[in-house]
């Protein structure tokens, strides 16, 4: 198959050119139209370069080159001519031709030309999200390419349909016919929940009546319970039968499994799995379609694209390098960063809202990474990107321990325990968390210290000196970043102070409006966010739903609860296998959707068990920040991966593979830090209340 196209009118040209260059390996194809370079190109498909001529009879050289572009933008293109003009080497850029070489020209030139475009093709592809799979074997085209694997995609699709089509589990069954127990009386006369009613940890156990199961609460709570006819023909409403319900609940374990295989793998674009989610929802019917676009649309998701349109009004104004001069002032090595550094990070985190911290760095880490490469003379230094990137993703992940205002999650989990009257003060959970903060983000810094210090080009690196100089260049602040500033700042201020009544995404929808009334952000800023981060979260939060409403997370945590060993039934142990379990589940589902889920069943256990509630219900709050390995977890995964983009070139510096990596590392440091310092060290000191 031809690789290269050469459009010449000129007869002699082309016929030389051609044989030119198959004598120096370039198989090629040469015609004289423009017409007739659109038929080849859709003909030969192997074609990646095109040296295309500017003046062709009928159709120009821009022409041609405009048309290829529209439906092969991964065409290198090298335009030639003999009317070599400056304006029109600047029309033809405009048009995306990769080079301009004035015709005739030397063979050797074009040749390097030719190399550096086929070099450069992949990246070309990258930016196009054109997927390209290499020939050769079987095992090539399972795992294919990134965003195409279609090996992963059918292996993942069989499980699913494995998972819904198989015989429904006896204990499923029995969850969903259990009827919910009354309140039972103790020695003092209050009404308590039954230790025995299994399906206590149900998301919608407060608001079922005594005696009703799930099925039936489920369907006719989301309205599913369809219009039916008696024996008499008249009209009743007719609920799901468990067989239906059931398949729901199968259908939600199967979308979980296929989101968070496509996810890890990037067996297809990030967009595209959150969509498919959503289409699966709606065929199998788990919620009705409001339902499921209401789902798709809560509070979280505006928090998430509203952090990322601030996070481009940041770096629009330039304000980040002022925000990164304050924070990273004492980072003057790679060693204060990873140990000076990140703790500030941790515990700033702790208190205010870690997305937005991370949406702020970002851009900062994006330019010290440019500076840096820069200033060794390097194309790129992805472990550079890599070591930056996530220890800052990850400090501010383990900073959710820290207070009640570090997340949703901790605001879930008071109100669990406040049932029980057993809910900790903002004094209380500081006390009891904050410690673990510094001292997690110091192990995050030791292990991607020790982890890519030998391995990153760019060893002698003063990010604070990198930070200044980019500050210097813009000169003083101006009005805009003033106006900005005042924004963030009011921003910050409402989410701590009115985040309960405004949500998380109120204030900084508002935040949007201001910044566009000032003129600081446009439209065309908006629009050019990254959307897939968004579709991403939003599936997070539809999926947390169904899986709650359909009782396929009580099944979850009832068999991970069922396994456990006696020793881990009370105390210590009991906090360790509620974290451990939360931290698996955090990975896969929102930390909000997974406190949810597993908070009303660990409470009621420490009861039964002997165990102080608080403790077990701030170990589980706790883990749900441990949410490192995949993007669905945590909202700074999300934010941290969609903002990991080389501005020059647009390749994504970190990838999934890299938070799966490093993630699962740092969750089992999460873990051990947790276990042996908290459990076993900090909280047997001070006691519980």
């Amino acid at each position: 198959m031809a690789r290269l196209l050469l459009v010449d009118d000129e007869e002699k040209f082309r016929i030389s050119m051609s044989e030119r260059l198959k004598l120096r390996g370039y198989e090629n194809v040469a015609i004289a139209s423009g017409e007739a370079a659109l038929k080849t190109v859709r003909q030969y498909p192997d074609i990646d370069v095109v040296i295309l001529d500017r003046k062709l009879p009928g159709m120009s050289g821009e022409q041609v080159l405009k048309e290829l572009k529209h439906f092969r933008p991964e065409l290198q293109v090298i335009m030639l001519t003999g009317f070599g003009t400056m304006e029109s080497a600047v029309e033809t850029g405009k048009l995306d031709a990769y080079s301009y070489m004035q015709k005739p020209g030397e063979l050797e030139e074009l040749i390097e030309i030719i190399d550096r475009a086929r070099k450069d093709r992949p990246r070309v592809m990258e930016r196009h999200e054109i997927s390209e799979i290499e020939k050769g074997s079987f095992l090539k085209w399972f795992w294919g390419t990134h965003n195409y694997r279609p090996g992963v995609i059918i292996m993942g699709l069989l499980i699913f349909f494995s998972i819904v089509y198989m015989p429904t589990p006896s204990r499923l069954e029995f969850l969903l016919t259990f009827q919910k127990k009354s309140l039972i009386s103790d020695a003092a006369g209050k009404k308590t929940m039954d230790p025995t009613d299994h399906i206590v940890g149900y998301s919608g156990y407060s608001k079922m009546k005594d005696g009703e199961t799930i099925t039936s609460y489920y369907s006719h709570a989301n309205k599913l319970n369809m219009v039916g006819s008696d024996e008499t023909g008249k009209k009743q409403r007719k609920e799901l039968t468990l067989d239906e319900t059931a398949r729901r609940a199968k259908v939600m374990l199967g979308i979980l499994f296929l989101g968070a295989l496509f996810w890890a793998t990037g067996a297809i674009p990030i967009g595209i799995t959150s969509l498919m989610v959503g289409v699966a929802m709606y065929f199998y019917g788990v919620l009705l379609p409001d339902d499921i676009a209401a789902a798709y649309a809560k509070d979280a998701v505006f928090f998430v694209f509203g952090v990322l349109v601030v996070g481009k009004a940041i770096g629009k104004t330039g304000l980040d390098r002022r925000i990164g001069l304050l924070l990273m002032g004492p980072s003057t090595s790679i060693w204060k960063f990873m140990f000076l550094f990140l703790p500030m990070v941790g515990v700033t985190c702790a208190f205010l809202s870690e997305h937005a911290i991370v949406a702020f760095l970002m851009p900062i880490l994006i330019i010290v990474y440019v500076s840096a490469i820069r200033s060794a003379g390097v194309e790129e230094d992805r472990s550079l990107a890599v070591m930056m990137i996530l220890a800052l993703c990850y400090a501010a992940n383990c900073g959710g321990p820290g207070s009640p205002a570090a997340g949703g999650r901790n605001a879930v989990m008071v109100g669990i325990l406040s049932d029980y009257g057993m809910a900790p003060s903002f004094g209380q959970w500081v006390k009891y968390g904050l410690p673990f903060v510094p001292v997690m983000s110091l192990v995050i810094g030791l292990y991607f210290f020790l982890m890519f210090r030998s391995k990153i080009k760019t060893s002698k690196l003063n990010f604070s000196s990198i930070v200044k100089q980019a500050s210097t260049r813009i000169g003083p602040m101006n009005r805009t970043e003033y106006i900005t500033a005042a924004i963030l700042i009011l921003l910050i201020v409402l989410w701590v102070t009115a985040s309960d009544v405004l949500g998380m995404g109120g204030p900084v929808i508002l935040a949007i409006v201001l910044l566009a009334l000032f003129r600081i952000i446009t439209w065309a800023d908006i629009a050019k966010i990254q959307w897939e981060v968004v579709a991403l979260y939003a599936c997070a939060c539809a999926m947390g739903k169904g899986l709650a409403a359909t009782g396929s997370a009580l099944f979850m945590a009832d068999g991970f609860i069922n396994m456990m060993p006696d020793f881990m039934k009370s105390g210590e142990g009991l906090a360790i296998a509620c974290s451990l379990f939360t931290g698996i589940c955090t990975q896969f589902m929102s930390d909000g959707a997974t406190v949810s889920a597993i908070g009303p069943i660990t409470v009621p256990m420490a009861i039964i068990s002997g165990t102080n509630p608080q403790m077990i219900g701030l170990a589980s709050a706790f883990a749900s920040s441990f949410a490192h390995t995949l993007l669905i977890g945590t909202p700074n995964n999300a934010i941290a991966y969609a903002m990991a983009k080389d501005p020059n070139t647009g390749k994504q510096l970190v990838t999934l593979g890299d938070f799966l990596k490093h993630g699962f590392v740092i969750l089992l440091l999460s873990w051990a830090v947790l276990w042996g310092w908290l459990f076993f060290g900090y909280w047997r000191w001070i006691g519980f209340y």
